[in-house]
């Protein structure tokens, strides 16, 4: 891989030499007392840890020059060349945490979904699901062999880096898998979805138990293959009211997160609808993710001061200019108040237009607290 990456991605940046500690820390020690991982515990720290979901993107020009040479699918399924593309970021930003490299759909594909990836459209599923009579279509996913390179994905992360660098997993949560499930690729009004729920609440929950059983079975998996925390991603449950949500939702995503939550710190995120952040705390999480659409000192007031919270700059503030920048992301920091159990990202992931030089601003500004 060592020619390959070079050939792709450049030479790898040195390991900061901050990252070296005493002989007498073990790992797994580094790993547990790391800032992102404190954070997570509600525990001081020096400073917030900052990370960003979708650091590895469209905006660097060394992710477009691997995706000039590969697909996306083709890349995600690549273990080492997933690595290295996550690792070079890391290094390159400077950021406390690494998710891996991958995508919310390839679970679908094991479960019977036919998933492909199309230049200019994104995901598409060809066989969606639309009427109670086809959940059955939709398979326990018993046997996680068809997913073994996002565990490869893990390993092959975990080992790049210093310990000092949690490795974050991840997976779509229920309903945002159920929506590309029965919608077939992105969605404005989840017109099918919302038919489907309303129209056969059985039939409903038959898929979403499917899919939380799934989405349960491939955190722990995760966490088996060397992640330190997980994340769930709910980027479309924002689509519903918390009576829908408390009805339709929660009970399948707290049977996502709960077989994790017993082994590593994790996050819920979703989007789009702050008046479900309380039931997002009821589904579980260690951090609630906040999105933009809400200041983050009011949603921690929602939250609890007694879980953490993880966000919530707009991701198109990063278009700006770099003292907008500075001043919007300080301004965030201000909200937190130094109030242990904040980790700073944005409150979705980096655009693609994003110029890089503000990705590091913002990064900057964060260590400089």
């Amino acid at each position: 891989m060592g020619g390959r990456r070079a050939a792709i991605l450049g030479p790898m940046p040195p390991v900061p030499s901050s990252f070296v500690t005493g002989s007498a820390a073990t790992a797994a020690d580094r790993r547990s007392q790391s800032l992102m991982m404190r954070a997570c515990r509600c525990e001081p720290v020096e400073r917030t840890p900052v990370w960003l979901m979708r650091q590895a993107g469209r905006y660097l020009p060394e992710y477009r020059s691997v995706r000039a040479k590969v697909g996306f699918l083709e890349l995600c399924k690549n273990p080492a060349l997933s690595a290295e593309v996550m690792i070079a970021t890391v290094n390159r930003l400077g950021v406390d945490a690494a998710i891996i490299f991958s995508d919310l759909l390839p679970i679908l594909e094991p479960m019977g979904m036919d998933l492909e990836f199309t230049a200019g459209e994104g995901p598409v599923i060809h066989n969606p699901i639309r009427a109670a009579a086809e959940v059955e279509r939709l398979k326990e996913l018993d046997d996680l062999d068809r997913l073994s390179f996002v565990m490869d994905v893990v390993r092959a992360t975990r080992a790049g880096l210093d310990d000092s660098i949690p490795v974050i997993g991840f997976a779509g949560a229920p309903f945002t898998l159920a929506s590309y499930c029965i919608e077939g690729g992105g969605s404005r009004s989840w017109l099918h979805t919302k038919t489907l729920m309303y129209r056969d609440e059985a039939a409903w929950h038959d898929l979403m138990g499917r899919l939380a059983r799934a989405v349960s079975r491939y955190l722990v998996a995760q966490l088996d293959a060397g992640a330190q925390i997980v994340q769930v991603f709910d980027s479309w449950v924002g689509c519903l009211s918390p009576d829908d949500y408390r009805r339709y939702v929660l009970p399948h995503s707290r049977t996502a997160l709960a077989e994790a939550a017993k082994r590593a710190p994790t996050i819920h995120f979703a989007t789009g609808n702050p008046a479900l952040l309380p039931l997002l705390r009821e589904a579980g999480g260690s951090v609630i993710g906040i999105d933009w659409r809400i200041d983050l000192d009011e949603a921690w007031k929602i939250v609890g001061h007694d879980r953490a919270v993880q966000g919530n700059l707009d991701p198109a503030v990063l278009l700006a200019d770099r003292d907008t920048v500075r001043r919007r992301t300080q301004a965030i920091l201000a909200q937190a108040a130094g109030r242990p159990g904040h980790i700073f990202n944005l409150g979705h992931g980096v655009l693609p237009q994003t110029p890089v030089e503000n990705v590091l601003e913002l990064i900057a500004t964060v260590k400089g607290g």
